[in-house]
């Protein structure tokens, strides 16, 4: 018996790919110009950049490296392709099969450019899904669940980080909220984003 099958993956992504699938039907494209919690970024561009992460990261987890994986997303200039509406869904689900072979979560691989262990690459791909997850939610009106053990991964991971992100971070510093925030604000606001954000901010 070879260790895929006697081993779990510490994380399963589907519950977060799932809560931004189901986010998509309310996106009319009269909302794709509008603003996110992402300074200068748009819906658009999010989108697009969900739909890039799933494949960089769904590569990463295969550790096939190439140009998915070695290139660091400049977020706010990413075009939203055609017929994103079938092939983000996709997207989304060839990451969270990739990430659910325990090899993926072992050995080296590559993200953003970026050399890590694989089980850090997968935290980072998850912390990608929840907050862009948050992000798209916010953006366009619609509510937002996490679970809870992906809130704390994503909580855990960004406080590793410190005060003060890394030069060429995609988040800025921590946003203060009161100790006894939800889970979710507090993981939120760890990643530099106001809770509390609406369009129009």
């Amino acid at each position: 018996m070879d260790n895929d099958t006697k081993t779990a993956p510490p994380q399963d992504l589907a519950p977060a790919a799932r809560q931004i699938a189901a986010l998509l039907d309310a996106v009319d494209d009269t909302r794709l110009s509008g603003p996110t919690p992402c300074p200068g970024v748009t819906v658009g561009a999010l989108l697009a950049h969900i739909g890039g992460l799933a494949v960089a990261f769904r590569d990463a987890a295969r550790k096939e490296l190439g140009p998915t994986t070695d290139t660091a997303p400049e977020v706010a200039d990413m075009v939203l392709a055609d017929g994103w509406r079938s092939t983000l869904p996709g997207a989304l689900d060839g990451m969270v099969a990739a990430w659910r072979s325990p090899a993926a979560w072992q050995g080296m691989t590559r993200a953003g450019s970026v050399d890590l262990p694989g089980e850090i690459a997968g935290m980072v791909g998850l912390n990608e899904l929840v907050l862009h997850g948050w992000d798209l939610a916010r953006a366009t009106g619609q509510p937002f669940g996490a679970e809870e053990p992906h809130l704390r991964s994503t909580l855990a991971l960004l406080a590793d980080l410190g005060d003060t992100p890394p030069a060429g971070a995609p988040f800025g510093p921590p946003v203060p909220v009161p100790d006894d925030a939800p889970l979710l604000d507090r993981a939120v606001a760890r990643s530099g984003r106001r809770p509390d954000w609406r369009p129009g901010d």
